[in-house]
């Protein structure tokens, strides 16, 4: 062995011996240690008590099954009351219920297991029909011990209308306009965002579905108080912006003075999304919600076209917004100073401009137009917990169309995007029309890598 080498093993070993000292130290240790270890195991014990405790309790909530009955005509609900429903197991009644004025049910079931839930035809009203009469008994419904389940019967109008071609054109144009206005009012948040920190934000999903919920909370749920939709918007877009705000400052700011990676940088905002959604999940809980106002409409004349007034007012509110901030980042000192920065950081900060203020700004304007868009897209549909999610395809695919980074070619995607999807159910059926989308993506990919409002850009 080198001398060397030898002389740091027998120091090394010097230090393994203990020293008189050092004797009661490590009593004291081992005493702490043992003291320890009884602790953990008693707390260990307290847990495993109380969940042998509260298990019993969980397996003694009622179960049952549930549901909504209603009308369904395009956009149209409608509840459908008075319609008997039959829940059996194995040929024997388990019970019955009458669906109430609001189309409400519900049947308890003594245990879990699987039970048959049959609608009675001839209980339905005049005028409602079901879409498909196989499907208005359901065989094989299973219920988990403390399970509220929720099953679902399709229905629609009893009589045939007789529109004609031209007329169903027309009626998906004004859908995918109204489409179009939602995903759009999303999309330019979106893309402004990506301009002026080029950051592709997966969470922009929920940031759409935390407008709707903050609405809805404000406006119909049981804890809230209960204001009219117009004057529950305020609050929540307000909220919805300081979502944004909070975002950059707590999140993403300090990330891009770390200069964290472009990667994970995606895969946080990947994360961001599971977290939001799932922490909406909890308490919204996993049942669509309506808002108390126009829910229900009846169709109206305008012009040429007939339609329920929500769409028209979702269509031309979205006009004028958008038209609104089109002018604040055409004529005002701020909205420029926004175009500056997407074009060119550097730049911009050498010319005196406060990236950081100008950020802050984009991330206000991009929550509250995202806030708006789930409030419009909870009017026209429902509100659920993952809405944003469901339509996060759709705000990208116009993005990317109109051109990353270019609010007015966000606008433009939204609408092609919303036309496109809403007007291919002429042709195809109904749950192929987001492919529509992704094939006009590709198409515009593979034509005009840009974009229809994008500049071309050397890369490397």
């Amino acid at each position: 062995m080198p001398p060397g080498r030898l002389v740091r093993s027998q120091r090394f070993a010097s230090q393994l011996v203990l020293s008189p000292r050092s004797v009661p130290q490590l009593a004291t240790l081992k005493t702490s240690a043992r003291h320890l270890h009884i602790k953990l195991i008693a707390t260990a014990l307290l847990v495993l008590a109380m969940f042998g405790v509260a298990a019993p309790a969980a397996l003694a909530q009622d179960s049952s099954i549930k549901g909504k009955l209603e009308s369904i005509d395009n956009d149209d609900r409608e509840p459908v009351p008075g319609v008997e429903i039959l829940v059996e197991q194995d040929g024997t009644e388990v019970g019955v219920a009458t669906s109430g004025d609001d189309g409400s049910w519900e049947v308890p079931v003594p245990a879990a297991g699987t039970y048959q839930v049959t609608l009675n035809l001839d209980t339905l009203p005049d005028g409602v029909a079901p879409t498909d009469p196989a499907t208005m008994s359901l065989p094989d419904v299973a219920v988990r011990d403390g399970q509220n389940k929720t099953v679902r019967f399709n229905l629609g109008p009893g009589i045939s209308s007789g529109v004609n071609d031209w007329d169903r054109l027309l009626d998906l144009f004004i859908l995918g306009l109204k489409l179009g206005a939602i995903i759009a009012l999303a999309a330019v948040g979106l893309s402004l965002i990506f301009g002026v920190t080029d950051l592709v934000n997966f969470a922009h999903g929920e940031m759409i579905t935390l407008g709707a919920v903050l609405a809805w909370f404000f406006n119909a749920a049981d804890a809230g108080p209960g204001w009219p939709l117009l004057v529950a918007a305020v609050p929540a877009l307000v909220l919805s912006a300081g979502f944004g705000a909070a975002q950059e400052a707590g999140l993403w700011r300090p990330l891009r003075n770390r200069r964290a990676g472009s990667v994970s940088i995606l895969v946080i905002s990947i994360g961001l999304s599971f977290a939001v959604r799932n922490t909406i999940l909890v308490f919204m809980g996993g049942e669509p919600e309506t808002y108390t106002q126009y829910v229900i409409q009846e169709e109206k004349d305008y012009f040429f076209f007939t339609t329920v007034p929500k769409n028209v007012i979702i269509v031309v509110s979205t006009l004028i917004i958008l038209g609104a901030v089109g002018l604040f980042l055409q004529r005002t000192q701020a909205g420029v100073a926004v175009r500056a920065v997407a074009d060119n950081k550097d730049l911009a900060e050498s010319s005196g401009i406060d990236v950081n203020k100008i950020i802050m700004i984009t991330w206000l304007l991009g929550g509250t137009l995202a806030g708006l868009s789930g409030i419009f897209l909870g009017v026209s549909e429902r509100v659920q917990w993952d809405m944003g999610f469901k339509i996060l395809l759709l705000v990208f695919a116009a993005v990317v169309l109109g051109g990353l980074g270019t609010a007015f070619g966000a606008m433009l995607g939204g609408f092609i995007v919303g036309l496109s999807v809403e007007m291919s159910t002429f042709w195809i059926p109904t749950e192929l029309k987001n492919a529509v989308a992704m094939a006009v993506l590709i198409g515009m990919l593979l034509w005009r890598p840009q974009g229809l409002l994008g500049t071309k850009e050397r890369i490397g």
